[in-house]
């Protein structure tokens, strides 16, 4: 006796395959994630997802505006948390680092822009937007801008996320010196010794 896949509700059927596709994405970079493999893992069948993505690139278009979302809202709780002296900047620097890293989110950019999809990125960069715009409504006096600490933050965390291993080998640096240099950026001080 064989037994069919339970039928699931069209939102919970998106949310399995966009939670496999991530999971795809951590264990084996973007090139795993495609439908037959999302499919699998799920146990749908590759048209079921071909539904509700319309294709490869509309489920890590789909992936990569869920990331966002996540990362935005944890960011932008954690950055109110900081300003009010509840949160030490270095979780900031460290969350910002493990989306991009650990989480997916550098790997998965750079696929895009590689792949020539840039207005994949829109998502991020609208949801980063947005609540840099809302934060910036209340930057304490003397700081810098959160804007030019956003910009910061991110790059680093993304270039880190590509080549900071590979790099801090070669300059005989600590593994974890980039994510130092980018607290010292958000926090303006000058860069301490390594």
């Amino acid at each position: 006796m064989s037994s069919a896949p339970r039928r699931l509700s069209p939102e919970a059927a998106r949310d399995a395959a966009l939670e496999a596709a991530a999971a795809l994405l951590v264990e084996s970079g973007p090139g795993a994630v495609t439908l037959k493999a999302v499919s699998a893992r799920i146990g749908r069948t590759h048209a079921n997802l071909l539904h509700h993505f319309g294709s490869a690139q509309g489920l890590q278009k789909a992936l990569i505006a869920r990331m966002a979302s996540g990362i935005v809202k944890t960011f932008g709780a954690a950055v109110l948390r900081v300003r009010a002296g509840e949160q030490d900047p270095r979780e900031v620097v460290a969350m910002t680092f493990d989306a991009f890293g650990k989480g997916g989110a550098g790997a998965l950019a750079s696929w895009m822009i590689l792949s020539g999809d840039t207005d994949a990125l829109d998502p991020i960069l609208t949801a980063i937007h947005d609540l840099v715009e809302q934060l910036a409504e209340n930057d304490p006096p003397g700081d810098r801008p959160i804007k030019e600490q956003t910009l910061t933050l991110v790059l680093m965390a993304l270039g880190d996320a590509l080549m900071g291993a590979p790099m801090a080998r070669a300059l005989d640096l600590p593994r974890d010196r980039a994510r130092e240099l980018a607290l010292d950026a958000l926090l303006g001080a000058p860069p301490t010794a390594s």
